[in-house]
């Protein structure tokens, strides 16, 4: 039987996420499979993949194939390098606590990246909020501006009207 690893569609309309899955190649796509490794949602930022690590790592060592996509998220989840590497070990190139040192530094600078991606990400919307929150208090000082403007030429219409009222009763009470 030639197993297949790859992606069961769920979710809804412009709302998809994954499953990953072991199926026989002959099975329809969101049919029947043999076993669930997996998870993929490409709707978040990063894309969040939850990867069953050892069963991957089962199943890509008895001869699953996985699909181009699948080959994709288990390059980036580190099964195809860890792969690569017990296949070192097999041949005596090098020792199986070298080849996880290997792995976890590997894990470690992949690790730092993101963290760098998320920090970044973080600093521009931290950025765009002071950004906008400045824009903001500009747009209110300006109207505040106005609105002094607007105040000041009624007290000086009011003043003028009154000096107005108080210059004709003058000459009416000089005149009586």
């Amino acid at each position: 039987m030639a197993t297949k690893i790859r992606l069961a569609r769920h979710g809804h309309k412009d709302y998809a996420y994954y499953h990953i899955v072991v199926a026989d190649s002959r099975a329809p796509r969101d049919g029947k499979y043999i076993e669930r490794i997996g998870s993929y949602n490409p709707n978040t930022n990063p894309a969040t993949v939850d990867l069953n690590f050892d069963r991957a790592m089962y199943w890509i060592g008895v001869g699953a194939q996985p699909t181009d996509t699948v080959r994709n998220i288990l390059s980036g989840e580190g099964v195809m390098l860890m792969k690569h590497l017990c296949g070192g070990v097999k041949k005596g190139a090098f020792s199986e606590e070298e080849a996880q040192r290997r792995f976890d530094a590997w894990k470690a600078q992949k690790d730092q990246k993101l963290g760098k991606i998320s920090k970044e990400e973080a600093d521009k919307k931290l950025a765009a909020q002071r950004k906008a929150l400045q824009q903001e208090q500009e747009t209110n000082k300006a109207i505040a501006q106005k609105v002094a403007q607007k105040k000041q030429a009624l007290l000086e219409a009011e003043a003028q009207k009154a000096a107005e009222a108080a210059q004709e009763a003058a000459p009416e009470a000089q005149a009586e």
